[in-house]
């Protein structure tokens, strides 16, 4: 097992790392050359610049068994397809049971948005998120043992 982050905007890389590295499992962290991404324990891999050049790195380094952090629901429908999980960095697990419905919400939202209409963004996040995450990813890791 391994823990690939998809690492341009992920805002628990700190604490993927510390609980990786406690628990002795390798991580990848994805990002490309717009982002400088500095580690001392995961293997940085940079893509290009182009859209979606993260998302096809991450989906084709993921094994069944792996965890994939990631905002991006289209790249967690592939991760799971590949019997691999998903987690996003509010600490959702993302599953077979709730992944159409995100997709259809996301759906839904980019019509919305070229409509011209609003669409709530994301709240500020605070330390209860980052603590539900390292919770959350605990037990996706402990459940892959």
């Amino acid at each position: 097992m391994k823990v690939i982050v998809d690492a341009d905007a992920c805002p628990v890389k700190s604490i993927i790392e510390k609980v990786s590295q406690s628990n002795n499992i390798d991580v990848i962290m994805v990002s490309n050359y717009h982002h400088q991404i500095v580690s001392d324990y995961a293997k940085v891999v940079v893509v290009d610049g182009s859209s979606q050049a993260a998302d096809m790195v991450i989906a084709n380094h993921a094994r069944p068994g792996d965890i994939v952090v990631t905002q991006d629901y289209g790249l967690a429908a592939m991760i799971l397809a590949k019997q691999a999980h998903a987690i996003h960095p509010m600490g959702n697990i993302y599953s077979q049971e709730n992944i159409d419905g995100l997709l259809m919400q996301r759906y839904v939202n980019q019509k919305a948005r070229q409509a011209n209409k609003r669409t709530a963004g994301p709240r500020k996040r605070t330390s209860l998120d980052d603590k539900h995450f390292e919770q959350q990813f605990e037990k996706l890791i402990l459940g892959q043992k």
